[in-house]
């Protein structure tokens, strides 16, 4: 059974509405129901009732991570060069970062890579997203009453500077220069954010930014700030979470653009978010394809890939595994090849010690 039934709070005990056992905040048994009348055996009181550790909990910059796998390395090692894309989340707000009360929860009937390709691939969005892109269009040409979003003509971007970032442990960043950054809510604190984190720090928080911390966290910054997980339920089943994260004591009409413009594209009954979700579905329609001699490889902007940081990243201070610099409309998929190598090296891990545990 599922012993407890709320994601926030705290509470002294845990019991289970199943047959009642009960267990302390620290996950320790303190009773079993009708023990004494349950004729259990001598070596019952020997044996470990308590409820199971997480073997791997760990924090960054107030993001809890947790593992069921005592075999990974700590969240220091793993998020290594990637803590600064953390950095450039976390300390938009002098006074923290909180997540907006809501979020959207959805399943969709495909694989939970679908959503780690989504949140790294600048190529689909003026194919998939074409309708959300004509009403900003007709809102700019006076035919909309809505002033609560202020989104920018997506086409500005098309001649904005551009590029993304892999690194080690499989997390990515795709980035963009905003057209409008003075769109962003997050523009009405830029003084005081460049005070708290100076000029170079201050440019990336204006950038559009997608960032994904592998296998399953993401952010999305540009018209609001979006932090996504997504959980594998089956092969062709993904549990999709979606939160607006905002500075804490946010002024309320800067709270409020977030809001409206979250909803407007990322909110799971937004303009963007329902496109892609079925092509994920149309996607997975199509891998159940054999033999798969049909699919392609990931080589948009390998030309202009290069080892190491470039000298965006080396101004910020981190050093990724590969750069790529260029215009929005390159529009790479060079942010696949570090999330899949690093995907293909735990399946081909998983499945060595399999052998060897067969072997034995």
């Amino acid at each position: 059974a599922t012993l407890c039934q709320t994601e926030t709070g705290n509470t002294k005990y845990h019991v289970c509405n199943y047959h009642g056992w009960a267990y302390d905040a620290a996950g320790k048994n303190i009773d079993i129901k009708d023990k004494d009348k349950g004729c259990y055996a001598d070596a019952f009181d020997q044996q470990d009732h308590n409820l199971i550790p997480l073997p791997r909990f760990d924090s960054y910059q107030g993001l809890i991570f947790a593992s069921l796998n005592p075999d990974v390395p700590t969240l220091d090692e793993h998020l290594g060069e990637a803590k600064i894309l953390l950095d450039l989340v976390a300390e938009q707000s002098p006074g923290g970062m909180e997540v907006v009360p809501g979020r959207s929860d959805y399943h969709y009937n495909a694989n939970w890579k679908m959503q780690m390709d989504n949140g790294m691939d600048p190529y689909h969005l003026t194919s998939t997203h074409t309708t959300f892109m004509k009403v900003v269009q007709r809102r700019q040409a006076g035919e909309s009453d809505n002033e609560q979003v202020t989104s920018p003509d997506f086409r500005d971007r098309f001649t904005m500077a551009a590029g993304m970032y892999t690194f080690k442990n499989g997390h990515s960043m795709i980035w963009n220069d905003h057209p409008k950054p003075e769109t962003q809510p997050f523009w009405g604190m830029i003084e005081d954010v460049r005070k708290h984190v100076g000029d170079e720090k201050a440019k990336w928080m204006a950038r559009s930014r997608n960032i994904t911390i592998f296998p399953n966290l993401q952010f999305n910054d540009s018209t609001s700030l979006v932090l996504r997980t997504f959980i594998p339920h089956a092969p062709n089943l993904t549990e999709m979470k979606v939160y607006s994260f905002a500075p804490v004591a946010e002024r309320d009409e800067l709270r409020t653009i977030r809001v409206r413009q979250h909803e407007d594209f990322f909110n799971s009954s937004g303009m963007a978010t329902p496109d892609d979700t079925i092509c994920y579905f149309d996607c997975q329609e199509g891998y159940n394809a054999f033999p798969d001699d049909y699919l392609q490889s990931f080589e948009r902007g390998i030309g202009n890939l290069v080892l190491g940081p470039d000298e965006e990243a080396k101004n910020l201070g981190f050093a990724p595994e590969t750069s790529l610099y260029g215009n929005f409309l390159d529009q790479g998929e060079t942010s696949y090849h570090g999330p899949y190598r690093e995907w293909a090296r735990l399946m081909r891990a998983g499945h060595n010690k399999e052998q060897r545990l067969a072997a034995e």
